[in-house]
């Protein structure tokens, strides 16, 4: 038996190293960082730049505790691996990046790589970040440089065995990751192109709005993922001929990306924050730049219709669900479903109600939903929780209802699904 276990061990080692090499003999489509000459202090024009940049890039979500100083780490990221405490990325040269030049910052946006020459996990998302054009990450980090030196220890990860090893993250990155910097489409006009950039790098929408393999590995891009450790559902990010009932117009998207509210729907969870503390401050060009590429993007293919039980207990429960929207929700959203846009959304045709998993349809209806404050919708209308004055059962009956009402067509949810995600994660 020890001797079956020995070779396994090896088989397992020798395989690490096979992708290492691979994955180091591998170049990538880019010639790799300029000289260290473009250290140099950036001007005013330059830091002015990186923080729209950063505000573009939400690096403050991840880099920055609630309630703690601006960019000294700490955030606590749960994934099926393990936990990530992200890092202090403040000037600090004991513990952030003050000993860090350009090039450091750019390898690490780049090729996923500390200033020592360790491997970063990609919950930091340089799998996206590496699109980054060169001029832009030396802003970021001329930006970075301004702030004000925050001495705070960065936390060691916590991650299970062999997620822990540098050798398992080396094989890992063989298999999912090339760095390489955005390569413009001649065939599409420059604002698609910009749209893409951002979508694609600096944005990172793929971490949360494409699924993951059993390793983490983004798979389908922008096809829609569960937020593990948040426990809410990234819907695609499909908005053209096809994705939706309707199609999302031009307008209609870029709204909903600057304000958190459009016609078709209202922004709740984690991406009303990634609309009040990113996408309302970027400029109206690179969100309508943005709404153009996602609207570009090809619709997925429709699920195959539900086949609905017809029977006296099926009846029932939607028929219990359909009173609890006459007593509750109808004087907002309305009796056909159509709602008051854009503070009260359709509910009729809405994507959220038809997703698979219905996480979010169950968890708005539990804790509320709540759009984000921002400067085109200083005043946001809220939905209020409904998680204390209705049972799981109830909330199951109310949620199958909407999915089964007004053309909506997607399964019904049990009581013990509700059960799941009553609960709401701590934020770090």
């Amino acid at each position: 038996m020890k001797k079956i276990l020995y070779a396994l061990a090896a088989l397992i080692i020798a395989a690490a190293l096979l992708m290492l090499g691979a994955w180091l003999w591998t170049p990538g489509d880019d010639a790799g960082p300029p000289p260290a000459s473009t250290a140099v202090p950036a001007p005013a024009q330059r830091v002015s730049r990186g923080a729209y940049l950063a505000q573009a890039g939400d690096c403050m979500a991840c880099h920055t505790v609630r309630g703690g100083a601006p960019y000294a780490g700490g955030r606590i990221i749960r994934t099926g691996f393990g936990e990530i405490v992200t890092p202090n990325i403040t000037p600090d040269v004991a513990t952030g990046i003050g000993s860090w030049n350009a090039d450091d910052f750019w390898r690490a946006l780049h090729h996923g790589m500390g200033k020592d020459g360790r491997l970063l996990y990609p919950a930091f998302p340089y799998t996206s970040y590496t699109h980054l054009a060169r001029d832009d990450a030396d802003a970021l980090y001329a930006w970075l440089r301004s702030l004000p030196a925050v001495r705070q220890q960065s936390a060691p990860h916590n991650l299970r065995f062999p997620y822990n090893q540098q050798w398992a993250l080396a094989a890992w990155r063989a298999l999912y990751f090339r760095p390489g910097v955005y390569r413009v489409d001649t065939a599409q006009a420059l604002d698609w192109n910009r749209g893409a950039y951002l979508v694609q790098g600096l944005g990172h929408c793929s971490a949360c709005h494409s699924p993951r393999n059993a390793l983490g590995a983004e798979g389908a891009n922008l096809s829609g993922g569960m937020l593990d450790g948040p426990g809410w559902y990234a819907p695609a990010l499909t908005f053209g001929p096809g994705a939706g009932k309707p199609a999302w117009s031009q307008d209609d998207l870029a709204a909903f990306l600057k304000t958190g509210v459009s016609p078709h729907a209202t922004a709740s969870g984690p991406m009303a924050e990634v609309v009040r503390a990113s996408l309302q401050h970027l400029d109206d060009a690179d969100i309508n730049a943005m709404a153009q590429y996602l609207r570009s993007l090809p619709a997925a293919a429709p699920a195959p219709p539900y086949q609905r039980d017809v029977n006296a207990q099926a009846d029932a429960f939607l028929a219990a669900g359909a009173r609890l929207y006459r007593q509750q929700c109808v004087e907002c959203h309305g009796e056909n479903g159509a709602g008051q846009a854009p503070h009260y959304p359709a509910l009729a045709g809405n994507r959220a109600l038809s997703q698979d998993p219905a996480v979010n349809a169950i968890r708005i209806v539990l804790n509320g939903g709540f759009a984000p404050a921002t400067a085109g919708n200083r005043r946001p209308y809220g939905m209020p929780p409904f998680g204390h004055v209705l049972s799981d059962a109830e909330v199951a009956q109310l949620v199958s209802y909407l999915r089964s009402a007004w053309g909506n067509n997607a399964a019904p949810v049990t009581a013990s699904e509700v059960n799941r995600y009553r609960a709401v994660p701590l934020d770090q």
